[in-house]
């Protein structure tokens, strides 16, 4: 029994969206190589696999798609889906929590397959080919799912750094673009599906978590934050220095488009600028800039003060040693003389002596 009990407490262990899709993947390949080899595999693909000229009659699969692995001879692909895929939306979802993780996988897959569909549609209508380019390719697999959560792994852990064997050693933020460079030489090869997928998994898996993913406990002034507007996030931290300025060009005017047009939900107002502020796009970037700003004017503060408090210091000792004499000096002026102050405590015996004499003199007075 215990045997059998540690695969079921591993599997309960599993959150429940992670657990869901990995079923779901297995059984849907699972189903299709049974149709491939009952000799249904035009079939399959049609109603499993998204092929641009007939998936206007079967949506379905712009989703269901990734749920099937066609062979392992795609190697990459096949061990990504059953080992890197899983481990890492139980971290996202364990993160993010279920709905968020839930919602990362669907905008990830379907919004990729779209572009897919309609970039064959594109080539199609350029080269009037529609064996090759609506009905020779059939997309399917999670490679824009892949690259997606490798987006997302270098918004939360840049610099966490993996090793392959102890051999391959790699900082988590240059995997997305390691991968993406592996597409586009494929597809430069001629290998388009559905290795180009990638392509369009990367930029759909950006835009997601950079304006439209929401922050759950993350709330400005009451309102909700969506996205990450940070410049370690930009556009352009993805590309050599050469290509900023053009991307930054090119990235205002869609921007300032998708504004106009209310396509990119807020992310909350700066409290102190009264308005947008383009780096704290979330509570804890503004937590950080504000606790920043804190210390400086801390530090500020401490550094105009210390000067008047080390003068005030410096003075007061002097003004201790000077003390003891003033009353030296209140005792010579009333006798009508001003003698230099007498060294260490013989001012005060003095006045001491003074006041005795005085008091005794009263009393004498006051007997007779």
């Amino acid at each position: 029994m215990a045997v059998l009990s540690s695969p079921l407490v591993l599997v309960q262990s599993v959150p429940p969206v992670t657990r869901a899709f990995t079923g779901a993947t297995i059984v849907s390949s699972a189903l299709y190589g049974y149709l491939c080899w009952k000799g249904l595999g035009t079939e399959a693909a049609q109603y499993m696999t998204v092929v641009p000229g007939s998936a206007f009659y079967a949506p379905w699969t712009l989703l269901t798609s990734a749920l099937v692995e066609t062979s392992i001879f795609e190697a990459s692909d096949f061990i990504a889906t059953l080992i890197f895929v899983p481990a890492s939306l139980k971290y996202l979802e364990r993160l993010w929590g279920s709905i968020e993780t839930l919602k990362f996988i669907v905008v990830s897959i379907v919004a990729s397959n779209i572009i897919a569909f309609g970039f064959n549609w594109i080539e199609f209508i350029a080269t009037r080919n529609a064996d090759m380019f609506l009905y020779g390719m059939h997309y399917h697999g999670q490679m824009a799912l892949q690259i997606a959560i490798l987006v997302a792994f270098t918004q939360l852990i840049p610099e966490h750094q993996i090793q392959v064997l102890g051999v391959i050693k790699a900082r988590v933020k240059s995997l997305p673009m390691a991968y993406l460079t592996l597409s586009t030489v494929l597809c430069i090869v001629g290998f388009q599906c559905p290795w180009i997928i990638i392509q369009f998994g990367w930029f759909v898996g950006w835009v997601y978590l950079r304006f439209y993913k929401k922050n759950p406990g993350e709330s400005v002034g009451g309102v909700d934050t969506y996205g990450d507007r940070s410049e370690t996030f930009s556009l352009i931290s993805w590309f050599p220095p050469f290509m900023h300025y053009p991307l930054t060009l090119l990235g205002n005017f869609v921007y300032s488009l998708a504004n106009r047009f209310h396509l990119i939900p807020s992310a909350g107002s700066d409290v102190e600028l009264g308005g947008y502020g383009q780096v704290p796009g979330t509570a804890r970037a503004e937590a950080e800039r504000r606790r920043a700003m804190a210390l400086k004017a801390l530090d500020q503060r401490l550094a105009n003060s210390s000067s008047p408090v080390g003068s005030s210091s410096t003075n007061a000792a002097p003004a201790q040693t000077r003390s003891p004499p003033t009353v030296g000096l209140a005792r010579t002026d009333s006798a009508g003389t001003s003698p230099s102050p007498p060294p260490n405590g013989r001012a005060l015996d003095r006045t001491k002596s003074g006041s005795e004499s005085d008091d005794a003199g009263k009393a004498k007075s006051d007997i007779r």
